[in-house]
């Protein structure tokens, strides 16, 4: 081919290839400077919002054989970037949750003079320890909506599924659940006893009784406006037993026999003791 012929086909193969690689470049460029702008609205748009930091007197609590309760302190305060909202007012809801566990629920009645077990309802989730605590009543600082959605009061944190046909009253069960907890103070719904200075600090101490089941308690803390939640802070306190209890609380479970050998060994030689103690104080 002449030369004069094969040039304008090298400089049109040569721009053809040039082309995309300077479009595909331009893109790249395009998408580097796009990308810093969207994580910069992203990021502008988080700290606009009112977010929590929040403190505890104590982050683990050690159950021993003297342990008769503890109490929690719970702290912190609201960040914000930008001025507080004039209305509507900010309003705070902790709970604190251990772990949940199902619960059969039994109905006595009273039959030829003697009470019997009747009828029975088996709870599929319920805390083992559960209280909320806010600044104000439940109606004015939380919507229904809300506490359906992320169940907050004492009857939500309670999975209820099902019941048997032959109970047509399953809700006194759950009820009943309640009742008894809270006579335990397992139960606990403190209204208006978290503090709330300038919309900012808040503060509330939650008192926990001896009675309390091993494992992670989960502490939730809601910032809300007008009954909806604005903001929510998951955190957790170890509750573990310790020393003494905790020997005796995993040989019972990891060795159930030598736990119950034991148990025989110390009763008989208490048994003997007494006895020989008896017969030294008739001499």
């Amino acid at each position: 081919m002449p030369a004069r012929r094969l040039c304008p086909v090298l400089t049109a193969l040569a721009l053809a290839l040039a082309v995309p690689a300077l479009a595909q470049e331009q893109g790249q460029e395009a998408s580097k400077t796009l990308e810093p702008i969207q994580q910069q609205d992203v990021q502008e748009q988080a700290l606009d919002g009112e977010q929590i930091v929040v403190g505890l007197s104590r982050d683990r609590v050690a159950i021993t054989t003297q342990f008769d309760g503890s109490e929690i302190l719970v702290f912190g305060a609201v960040k914000r970037q930008a001025p507080i909202p004039e209305s509507p007012p900010l309003e705070v809801v902790m709970t604190i949750a251990g772990p949940s566990t199902p619960v059969l629920v039994r109905k006595k009645e009273r039959r030829f003079g003697i009470w019997v077990n009747t009828q029975a309802v088996l709870v599929d989730a319920a805390p083992s320890f559960y209280t909320v605590a806010t600044t104000g009543p439940m109606k004015q600082v939380l919507s229904d909506t809300e506490d359906l959605r992320w169940r907050i009061s004492i009857p939500r944190a309670i999975r209820s599924v099902g019941a048997p046909s032959n109970v047509l009253d399953s809700e006194s069960f759950t009820e009943a659940l309640i009742r008894i907890r809270e006579e335990d103070d397992l139960y606990q719904e403190l209204v208006g006893k978290v503090a709330l200075d300038e919309e900012t600090l808040f503060r509330t101490a939650i008192s926990m009784p001896s009675a309390l089941t091993e494992g992670n308690y989960h502490i939730r803390i809601f910032l809300t406006r007008g009954g909806e939640i604005v903001s929510h802070y998951t955190t957790t306190i170890d509750v573990r037993k310790v020393g003494l209890e905790r020997f005796l609380f995993t040989l019972s479970r990891q060795q159930p026999l030598a736990y119950g050998l034991m148990s025989l060994a110390i009763a008989i030689a208490a048994g003997w003791g007494a006895s020989a103690a008896f017969r030294a104080f008739k001499r």
